[in-house]
């Protein structure tokens, strides 16, 4: 076929001084198509020189045009539509095919076979859907996500097995791989594996691009800004890093990571198979070996490997990991500050200043923090109570209000509120206490006369307390002062004129004993 003749190649051996006859040997052509390529540039005045900066398939068209174009005599369906169609659920192309023919037969055209159908819709996906080389930066970004395969551990008593969970992060650029074995895929444990990577690779990443897992994401609109999880967020806003989900159900976003997770499987999970493990660290140490071997493979069509990559060109780029390691923290939402300033957590009670009594605050607990939010304020930190600890109080001194502060009652603060009353008042509350073995037996009957000056004056509790020890009483109590105050008693006090005792005259008197013949 003249098609699949080197035209421009002959001409330049031409050129070079080889016969018709020496082109056809030494290439494998026949005669009849050099004779062909060189009477087409002879009539249409072609030389080397004119084609030798000229790619081959125009230089085929200089001297043969139109050949080889045919056009189909099939009509042709609308092939933009037929791939849109394909992308909705329970579209095939043996329906679509069938209803290409359906309307050709109503136009009266003729219809391609179904294999002819295929092939065309496969040359067409191919030339719209030809997409550019991403260039990645090294140091910019790191994807994350779980890997589908997991592994098992084996109890060695029971013989039970428990799931292990593989956490995957990989770097673009020198594709340079990390692999955590967890096992779980909770919050915490999806924070931990983020750190570990990141104190692994000895450094941080602007970007880290995730799937939109809910320990991540908890909301991806098509529309609109993406709302994440909030400990996600101060996690990588720690490390000085954005998260930068995927887009639902796009796996080329991250298709580093993916393929790594894929790579995964292959080469740890497969490797592992038949191999028994009964402890996570066991498990993580093979699996280190692994992941070492495999990032230490030579490319294929790249010099190095992922680590010598990794360890001469991206590492000395990435940002310094902080000072302070990541505490792993989770939020409590809503929770109301008592009347005593405070609010409960695990049966506990930690401070907050007392000007936010009675409103709600939002709670961030680390494995030895407890932080009280309000907003984006942060009100206070205390450092958390031992477990087993219940009913036991955190206070800071600058979350209480400014005056004195409480104390409890004791017989020296009794006195204290006696002696801002009066000395008769003070007598009555030491009477009080001399009449009982204990201290604090008499606290609540010296409070219950103390107390009278609440709804009493001072000046009458002082003056009833002097009528009571007037009365000779031993020891005057609430009982004794009470009476006086509701009937007024102290008022009139002053209005009666001193009791004055008469004056005994006489002189010593003998007992009944001497006269009845006692000591003389």
């Amino acid at each position: 076929m003249v098609r699949k003749i080197k035209a421009k190649l002959v001409l330049q051996l031409r050129a070079e001084g080889l016969s018709g006859r020496a082109i056809a040997s030494s290439q494998g052509m026949s005669r009849k198509s050099i004779t062909a390529v060189l009477d087409a540039a002879d009539v249409a005045g072609i030389s080397w020189d004119d084609v030798a900066e000229r790619p081959e398939d125009e230089v085929y068209a200089l001297l043969f045009p139109g050949r080889g174009e045919h056009e189909s005599v099939f009509a042709q369906p609308n092939w933009d539509q037929v791939h849109k169609e394909m992308a909705r659920v329970g579209v095939t192309l043996k329906l679509l095919h069938s209803e290409y023919t359906d309307s050709c037969a109503a136009a009266g055209e003729p219809a391609m076979g179904y294999d002819r159908f295929c092939r065309t819709y496969q040359r067409h996906v191919l030339v719209t859907g030809v997409a550019s080389r991403v260039g990645h930066k090294a140091a910019q970004t790191v994807e994350v996500d779980w890997s589908g395969p997991s592994m098992q551990l084996s109890d060695p008593v029971s013989g039970a097995t428990r799931t292990v969970y593989l956490f995957v992060g990989c770097l673009p650029f020198s594709r340079y791989a990390f692999v955590e074995p967890t096992l779980d895929m909770k919050q915490d444990t999806w924070l931990r594996a983020h750190v570990a990577m990141f104190e692994a690779f000895g450094g941080s990443v602007p970007r880290i691009v995730s799937d939109n897992l809910k320990t991540g994401v908890i909301k991806h609109p098509r529309d609109g800004e993406i709302v994440l999880n909030d400990a996600y967020r101060e996690m990588a806003g720690h490390y000085s890093a954005a998260v930068l989900p995927g887009r639902v159900r796009k796996a080329k976003d991250k298709a580093s990571v993916e393929n790594t997770v894929w790579h995964v499987a292959m080469r740890i999970i497969a490797d592992l198979r038949d191999e028994r493990f009964t402890s996570l660290p066991e498990l993580k140490a093979a699996i280190t070996s692994r992941v070492e071997a495999y990032n230490g493979e030579p490319f294929q069509k790249r010099p190095g490997s992922r680590a010598s990559v990794f360890t001469a060109e991206e590492q000395p780029l990435l940002r310094p990991l902080p000072q302070t390691a990541y505490e792993i923290s989770h939020w409590v939402y809503g929770r109301r500050v008592g009347r005593n300033g405070h609010v409960v957590w695990e049966k506990n009670f930690y401070s907050v200043p007392f000007a936010h009594v009675g409103a709600l605050v939002d709670l961030r607990i680390t494995d030895r923090v407890l932080q009280a939010y309000r907003g984006t304020a942060r009100l206070s930190s205390h450092l958390l109570l031992p477990p087993d600890a219940a009913n036991e109080y955190r206070t800071n001194d600058a979350d209480l209000p400014v005056g004195e502060r409480y104390r409890q009652w004791d017989p020296d603060r009794v006195r204290d509120w006696a002696e801002r009353i009066g000395p008769a008042t003070v007598s009555v509350v030491n009477r009080i206490f001399e009449s009982v073995p204990v201290d604090e037996q008499g606290l609540d009957a010296a409070l219950a006369v103390l107390r009278l000056s609440r709804r009493f004056s001072a000046e009458r509790v002082e003056a009833a307390s002097r009528l009571a020890l007037a009365g000779r009483v031993r020891s005057p109590r609430y009982a004794h002062l009470h009476p006086i105050l509701v009937t007024g008693q102290d008022k009139t006090a002053g209005l009666r004129p001193p009791r004055e005792e008469p004056a005994e005259a006489g002189g010593y008197v003998r007992g009944a004993g001497y006269y009845a013949g006692g000591a003389k």
